[in-house]
């Protein structure tokens, strides 16, 4: 399972860095790093502020793909 993300789009559409995305979210830079490399999965807190900040919905920021398992 994965948890793919459009967070690097959203921000470089707002002309913003990962510093000042950081601050606004009140995380590090370094974690908007790894959650748009997708190293690091954001709680659902984080996921919620940063679509706020994007003017966006969790839904159109992160998307989960399962991997194809048969139940």
């Amino acid at each position: 399972m994965a948890l793919l993300n459009y967070l690097k789009d959203y921000r470089s559409r707002m002309g913003i860095n990962q510093t000042e995305l950081g601050k606004l979210a009140g995380v590090s830079r370094q974690t908007i790093s790894l959650i748009e490399r997708g190293d690091y999965s954001p709680s659902v807190t984080l996921a919620l502020r940063l679509a706020k900040i994007c003017q966006v919905t969790v839904e159109d920021l992160f998307e989960y793909k399962e991997d194809d398992v048969e139940l």
